[in-house]
């Protein structure tokens, strides 16, 4: 599976996923986007690469991960739009409805869903495990998570543990540019994290190069970022807690950390 990063609004990352065609076979496979924020950049995306497009996959809600849905199922004929069931009624288009469990398929990749809630109530993540690929939306972020607008910290710290046992080796594409702010943040409530520091340090670079930081890969995420790590000792000293606590309530803390920060 070919992924395209299609830059849109401010920070939002829309991906492309593109089959690759069959051995021996001619043509090329099915192309579906991940969050279209907005038409015209994947237009344009898709046109230099010469792909049509089959499907729309959305994670949540929001207008800038569904903007764009109405418009390419229009450009599109016969264009399908996966989303959550647990949202069915706020997803423009919504064709297919998917939760925890079910499989869909992009021509012969299988897409496995996730119900993730804690950002939103009806909040999915897709992972495509023969490419190694999680599109978490807006729940993981590289070194970050999503805010809680309409979920509780037990909620999304539940979320983000179904997420975590997934192979160290996994890409992680979420939906926004938001890793250098997340590292100058994880430093201040994991300080003696070498793999941290030594991050941030790469990241502060190639953002200032104008590169992407994502997609990142999980083991380094479960390494570094501090809202996969609420069990670490050091975290816990840091932030007042003991070894008592259970983990969401330490992630509660992050998460109330970051809002401040």
């Amino acid at each position: 599976m070919e992924v395209v990063r299609v830059p849109c609004l401010s920070d939002n990352y829309v991906w492309l996923l593109h089959e690759a065609a069959p051995a021996g076979g001619s043509g090329g496979g099915r192309t579906a986007v991940v969050d279209p924020a907005e038409e015209a950049p994947v237009v344009e995306a898709l046109a230099a690469r010469g792909w049509s497009l089959d499907a729309v996959l959305n994670t949540h809600h929001h207008g800038d991960h569904t903007g764009a849905n109405l418009a390419l199922k229009r450009r599109f004929p016969g264009l399908v739009i996966v989303g959550p069931r647990a949202d069915k009624d706020r997803i423009p288009g919504i064709d297919v409805q998917v939760g925890t469990g079910d499989t869909w398929h992009l021509g012969g990749l299988e897409v496995r869903v996730f119900d993730t809630p804690g950002h939103t109530r009806g909040h999915i993540t897709y992972w495509v495990p023969q490419a190694a690929s999680l599109f978490p939306g807006d729940t993981l972020f590289a070194l970050g998570c999503g805010r809680l607008f309409e979920g509780s910290p037990q909620q999304m710290w539940t979320s983000l543990s179904q997420l975590a046992p997934l192979p160290d080796d996994t890409l992680v594409y979420c939906a926004h540019e938001y890793t250098q702010s997340n590292a100058r943040f994880a430093v201040t409530v994991d300080p003696g994290n070498a793999a941290l520091a030594q991050r941030k340090a790469a990241i502060d670079a190639a953002r200032a190069r104008g590169e992407p930081t994502v997609p990142s890969r999980l083991g380094e995420e479960k390494a570094t970022n501090p809202f996969l790590r609420p069990h670490d000792p050091a975290i816990r000293q840091q932030l007042g807690f003991d070894a008592a606590a259970p983990d969401w309530q330490v992630f509660g803390a992050i998460r109330a950390a970051k809002d401040r920060f």
